[in-house]
């Protein structure tokens, strides 16, 4: 039985260097994951400022207009729809990885923005008040004050919604782009030999889970225990 496993991996990894199908995969399955969870947090930050401060202070109601509109299309259709429109529809002139992170980072955004946005709407109005009596304008309170506190609330929530975009990058295979998953499923298609490609991709997607987890939880910690601010530190 030993023996099998061992030419099966031969067969699978060492055989016309076909390794390389994961290795490549893999980078372009963090490419995809790390661009587009920067490009969602980007997003998400904007659409909760706009959708908060019109919550609680009754600003930029045609942007919130907008901005819950762009909500309800994004959280209400399927990722890899959202994907496939914006390959074959919207912007099938670009490369494959960018179309990728694009449409990943505008479906990331939606719900980052949503959990942005309860963590700001948690925090006292007292702060957003004494940011302004300190002399500072709304964006500069906002980005320095509320925030970053914010962000301390709800860091376990937005770790979770990392941990989901990683994963979910494997449907990438569906605009013909080689990531980790198809990877595994090109070897399986070459050598017929299903267990060894795929349990391998699952575990490589398990250890940059945990990995990711691992980080994580080390920040959230860091933060507990120094009080330190997770954006904005100027000691």
């Amino acid at each position: 039985m030993i023996q099998s496993l061992i030419d099966d991996f031969q067969l699978c990894f060492v055989k016309n260097g076909r390794w390389q199908y994961l290795w490549n995969g893999l980078g372009v399955t963090l490419e995809v994951a790390l661009t587009a969870i920067a490009l969602g947090l980007l997003i998400g930050f904007v659409v909760a400022i706009i959708r908060s401060s019109h919550d609680k202070y009754g600003r930029f109601p045609i942007l919130n207009a907008l901005a819950k509109v762009y909500l309800t299309i994004i959280r209400g259709t399927p990722m890899v729809v959202q994907l496939l429109i914006c390959y074959f529809i919207i912007l099938q002139s670009l490369d494959k990885v960018v179309v990728a992170i694009l449409a990943f980072g505008i479906n990331s955004g939606a719900y980052q923005a949503e959990i942005l946005r309860a963590g700001i709407m948690s925090i006292d109005p007292g702060q957003m008040e004494a940011g302004r009596a300190l002399g500072l304008g709304y964006w500069k309170t906002m980005l320095r004050i509320v925030l970053p506190q914010a962000i301390r609330n709800v860091l376990p929530a937005l770790g979770n919604e990392f941990i989901v975009l990683m994963k979910d990058t494997s449907i990438v295979g569906y605009i013909a782009l080689c990531d980790l998953a198809k990877g595994g499923d090109i070897i399986r298609s070459q050598t017929y030999s299903v267990y060894t490609p795929y349990l391998t991709v699952a575990a490589i997607y398990l250890i940059l889970v945990m990995t990711f987890t691992w980080l994580l939880g080390k920040l959230e910690r860091h933060l507990r225990n120094t009080g330190a601010d997770p954006v904005h530190n100027d000691s």
